[in-house]
């Protein structure tokens, strides 16, 4: 009997790192893809999988409320709601995948010595979340624990990571990189992403949109704005003379595929500048963070955090 293998996704990324997990192997000959309902980005993510060639044993579920009994694949480890899972249903070993920036952090918690409550950066948890979060890295411990990332783990992390016991796996969207772009990318010779630090309250948002009228005027640009950035700031965007606004969805590794050698990619700080640089550098695209200036920041993004938020990205602020 082929044992099946369930993969809870809350993210475009996550479904496609769910994707790259099965084809690597590491969740045997069957894996089925369930993503959270509700969601619109994931519904697009979905659309733009469905017309590639996956990987055999592979299986797209309908988007679900009901997260898999024991979820054998997850992206965000510090959900209440699937540490919650871990404590009601031993899951035996579980993939993490990435899940934006926070995966860095959750290998800062995971090496730690004596165990630390698996929590976001921002959280200020009362104790019996905090009690949770503790509660589930024990429990992911003892199952054991594989991390499945594209992201560059510095190397006393990655080492320290090992020591405790968790399986780091590192990748290069393999099996993205086989599939031949679905569509020509924009016109422009210049790409932005967009960004959730405004809407985060991390970056003001009239430096940011101050930054993004003078990089206009001096070229046109495509402007892809990111899933949890506020439609209101998109609005203003899109009047913005030399910007054209690119609805999508799904995530940058799947619709910037068909850019062409000459054109460039600009971000602030992000996961998607790691990824990028793999599946876009060796086509000629140049993919560049962008350092954001102190005077972007607001008060809520504290040293720690900045140090965070840049650090995936080797961007220094």
């Amino acid at each position: 009997m082929v044992k099946q293998a369930s993969a809870w996704v809350e993210s475009p990324l996550q479904m496609l790192c769910a994707v790259e997990a099965h084809h690597a192997g590491l969740l045997g000959p069957a894996t089925t893809v369930v993503p959270r309902a509700r969601l619109r980005a994931l519904k697009a993510t979905g659309r733009e999988l469905r017309g590639l060639d996956l990987p055999a044993g592979l299986e797209l579920a309908e988007p679900s409320e009901r997260m898999p009994r024991r979820p054998a694949v997850v992206g965000d480890a510090f959900s209440g709601r699937v540490q919650l899972r871990w404590l009601a249903a031993f899951p035996g070993r579980v993939v993490v995948v990435d899940d934006g920036m926070a995966t860095i952090r959750l290998l800062e918690l995971l090496a730690a010595k004596p165990y630390r409550p698996l929590l976001r950066a921002r959280a200020q948890p009362g104790a019996l979340r905090a009690a949770l979060g503790l509660a589930a890295a024990i429990r992911l411990r003892a199952g054991g624990v594989t991390v499945f990332t594209a992201l560059p783990v510095p190397p006393h992390l990655a080492e320290a990571v090992r020591r405790a016991g968790v399986d780091l796996v590192r990748h290069e969207f393999a099996w993205l990189r086989g599939q031949p772009p679905s569509e020509p990318g924009p016109a422009e010779r210049t790409v932005v992403l967009g960004t959730s630090l405004v809407r985060n309250g991390l970056v003001h948002r009239e430096r940011y949109l101050r930054w993004l009228t003078d990089l206009a005027a001096e070229e046109p640009l495509a402007y892809y704005p990111h899933r949890r950035e506020d439609p209101v700031d998109v609005a203003v965007i899109r009047e913005r003379p030399g910007i054209t606004v690119h609805d999508g969805g799904a995530p940058a590794e799947l619709t910037l595929r068909g850019l062409d050698p000459g054109q460039r990619v600009v971000s602030l700080p992000s996961t998607a500048i790691s990824s990028l640089r793999v599946l876009l550098g060796p086509r000629g695209v140049a993919v560049e963070p962008v350092d954001v200036p102190d005077d972007w920041w607001t008060s809520r993004a504290a040293p720690a955090l900045r140090s965070h938020l840049t650090g995936v990205t080797g961007v220094t602020g």
